[in-house]
């Protein structure tokens, strides 16, 4: 007897990736992990890079164990990561060097160097996107700058999930959640920013067909067939962009909702049907991000439990070493709402040092400096919270609509302490859940695609059926007030 059909979803996040069969059952759809791998970048030299080859290894692997479990073929596979990083071919189709990690030194002042010739205004106002230096816009600038030879020599720019699309495919595409990240796209006229890349000096011969997730790339590569023993999968370009998949599996009930994807970085907004790009959402630092079904999503990417993970390592190159669930208790233990930093402040966007980071924000803002490890980490937990309600506002002020609900997936909504500092600090109820929503969206989008189920609206009807939630509703509100009254006071200029 056939098994049931499976789809294998491939989630790559900057900390590590995952291979995961979904399968849908009696109306509902079931996970299983078959493959779990590390990720992180690699020091070379003065540069950080991705290690892309062992990632492509280890899918290779995840799709040889996935043939296992199901005694078949999975009907499709599809890629999620993280976004705005890429890979370079050249005429011969050949990976240029490897991928260089977001946070490598090369775009140091770039922002600067660029407004020499084009405003930030007018970058904003043609892509709406937030003005980070890490957006593929600022690394292809600085490559350019530079005299790149790897830049001179490039014939395609492919993103991370699309390059690892066409290594399984053959066939090169820009999906456009993730394309949408790059600040080299214009939601206006739905095209690459041609204007800006030529004006930047950025080959615009680089850059190929946008099409939308849930599209069929087509069948895998007969020599990874050939590996492993079957050639009927079909690669779709799903939500390429791990946070646009993470959305498409919120289980709502209605479009009246805030989002938070919360992991390395925290991904606060709302699903719009059009871009909002005025000097408001300009500074509010807001972005316009292309999500399923041709909609945007009004979001702000603020630097999240990427605060935490640094600390824990530094904790452990000490001696001491904390796992995740340590946190929470020793949270607890410290002085509530005594003192905050501002997570989007550029000081925490480095890697290294984040306790001494924190420490000299705090004495800068004349605040009570955070010296145990309890008071760091409650110092971090209770300043995202705080920033969530500041971007839920702004969001609230731009849409002109009200938000009753904030629902927070990926790994941080294991975060108990942290869902219900965000209920405390917005006065919102929070659902907490699905953990896996990035991968259960990839499978989501599949599914689509193949015809078993009919529509998005359908697909998180079925999550409802199929996820566990938590529900965290506000307390303390009056005090977190006074809190949030002192956050947004805060200056370290």
């Amino acid at each position: 007897m056939k098994s049931t059909p499976a789809y294998l979803a491939f989630d790559l996040g900057a900390e590590s990736g995952r291979a995961i069969l979904g399968r849908l059952r009696k109306d509902r759809m079931e996970l299983e992990e078959i493959h779990r791998f590390p990720n992180g970048p690699v020091c070379v030299g003065d540069s950080l890079h991705w290690d892309v080859l062992r990632l492509w290894g280890e899918m290779k692997h995840g799709l040889a164990l996935a043939m296992g479990e199901t005694g078949d073929a999975p009907v499709s596979l599809g890629v999620d990561t993280w976004g705005v990083d890429f890979g370079l071919l050249d005429t011969e189709d050949h990976l240029i060097g490897n991928p260089f990690h977001y946070r490598d030194r090369r775009t140091n002042g770039i922002l600067e160097r660029v407004s020499k010739s084009i405003s930030q205004d007018e970058i904003y106002r043609q892509t709406g996107i937030q003005i980070m230096a890490i957006n593929s816009l600022y690394q292809l600038a600085s490559m350019a700058l530079a005299g790149s030879p790897q830049l001179a020599a490039a014939s395609t720019f492919l993103n991370m999930p699309d390059l690892f699309n066409f290594w399984f495919s053959g066939v090169k595409a820009s999906e456009y959640s993730i394309a949408s990240t790059t600040q080299c796209y214009n939601p206006i006229p739905g095209q690459w920013a041609w204007d800006l890349l030529k004006r930047l000096e950025i080959p615009t011969h680089i850059f190929g067909d946008i099409v939308p997730p849930g599209t069929l790339l087509g069948k895998m590569r007969l020599s990874i067939a050939d590996e492993i023993g079957s050639e009927n999968v079909n690669v779709v370009a799903v939500a390429s962009h791990d946070t646009q998949s993470a959305i498409a599996a919120i289980p709502a009930q209605t479009d009246h909702f805030v989002y938070i994807s919360s992991g390395t970085w925290s991904l606060i907004g709302i699903e719009v049907e059009q871009p909002i790009i005025t000097e408001t959402s300009q500074k509010y630092g807001l972005t316009n991000e292309g999500g399923y079904g041709g909609k945007f999503c009004l979001q702000k990417n603020i630097t999240g439990l990427w605060l935490l993970q640094e600390c824990r390592r530094e904790w452990a190159r000490e001696g001491q070493t904390y796992s995740y669930d340590d946190f929470a208790p020793l949270a607890e233990s410290a002085f509530p709402l005594r003192t905050f930093i501002h997570p989007t402040d550029p000081s925490f966007i480095v890697p290294g040092d984040m306790t001494k980071r924190i420490q000299a924000f705090c004495s800068a803002t004349k605040q009570p400096v955070p010296h145990t490890q309890a008071e760091v980490i409650r110092c971090i937990l209770e300043s995202l919270a705080l920033e969530y309600r500041r971007v839920v506002e702004q969001v609230s002020d731009l849409s002109g609509r009200s938000f009753p609900v904030i629902h927070i997936t990926g790994g941080g909504a294991r975060n108990e302490l942290l869902n219900q500092f965000t209920a405390n600090a917005t006065g919102r109820k929070v659902i907490a859940g699905p953990v896996e929503a990035t991968a259960l969206g990839n499978i989501l989008v599949q599914s689509i695609a193949a015809g078993q189920i009919a529509s998005l609206t359908e697909g998180r009807s079925l999550l409802r059926r199929s996820v566990e939630t938590h529900e965290f509703d506000p307390v303390d509100v009056s005090l977190w007030d006074q809190a949030y009254d002192r956050y947004t006071k805060l200056s370290n200029t």
